[in-house]
């Protein structure tokens, strides 16, 4: 058995080494600091945000979305007190107006536009298209486009006027001027009977439509024996056999050549643009 340790004079003492300290001086000084939870102590956890900032952020998302929704919706700041016409030329922008019903007073961004183009198609036959569009911060704007007559139908001391899409829109006291008229004359054709009247009203539309400018203000009456029997009475005197209404491009372009080439000519004849003729009766 050992005896006690005995120390001589002049040495120095040494404890003997225990087993070595699983926390350095950083790992203790962590320890504490998480005990005492201080807000810099927590370990962070990169790319995700606090919980506080999420929920401040959903505040304030929240409260922005519910402020624009009051600016649009609930407040007098964006509301339709204005309606301007652009467009027109036979109808006035009183007409318009009356006939698109924009309810003023409404909040701009809730104004029904597909409802008020509806609105004015319905009612007002001459508008071919309408576009209706929002004019920040209290405008509704509405552009214009009026149907143009490219023929007219006499009946009863009035005159409907017809588009080049063959649709009656507006019935008049005067003709406008330089409008051909149509006459139809295919009451004893087989041709009546086998396209009808529609299908011979588009054919005479498609004759108007295919006349350059040049010739078509000379134009006064396109009248329909049959489908295949389509002729023009010009001004002073002049009838031209167009034939029907197939090759309308072609015809107008050998019937403005003629006129030129045959001033004194009151007679021809495109029916087969192939072999034009003139003549002087």
């Amino acid at each position: 058995m050992a005896g006690p340790s005995t120390v001589r004079p002049g040495e120095q003492h040494r404890v003997p080494a225990g087993p070595p300290d699983p926390e350095g001086p950083e790992e203790r000084r962590g320890s504490v600091l998480r005990r005492l939870r201080l807000p810099w102590a927590g370990e962070r956890r990169p790319g995700r945000p606090r919980r506080r900032t999420l929920i401040a952020a959903t505040v304030l998302i929240a409260l922005l979305v519910g402020f624009g929704t009051w600016v649009l919706y609930g407040s007098d700041w964006l509301r339709a007190e204005r309606v301007t016409v652009r467009g027109t030329d036979v109808l006035t922008v009183r007409e318009v107006e009356a006939a698109a019903g924009v309810p003023l007073g409404d909040p701009l961004a809730s104004v029904d536009t597909d409802g008020i183009a509806a609105r004015l198609a319905d009612r007002l036959r001459r508008i071919k298209s309408v576009e209706v569009e929002r004019s920040w911060p209290d405008t509704i704007s509405l552009n214009v486009t009026e149907r143009q007559p490219v023929l007219v139908v006499q009946k009863a001391g009035k005159f409907r006027e017809v588009d080049d899409r063959g649709v009656p829109f507006a019935t008049v006291g005067i003709a406008p001027r330089d409008v051909p008229r149509l006459e139809m004359d295919a009451a004893d054709s087989p041709s009546l009977r086998r396209f009808g009247i529609p299908a011979l009203n588009r054919a005479a539309v498609k004759v108007a439509t295919a006349l350059p400018d040049t010739v078509g203000k000379d134009v006064r009456v396109i009248r329909v024996r049959s489908y295949d029997s389509i002729t023009l009475e010009l001004t002073g005197g002049r009838r031209v056999e167009w034939g029907s209404e197939e090759h309308g491009t072609e015809k107008a372009k050998v019937l403005r050549a003629l006129l030129k080439a045959a001033r004194d000519a009151h007679h021809f004849d495109v029916s087969v643009p192939s072999a034009p003729a003139a003549s002087g009766s």
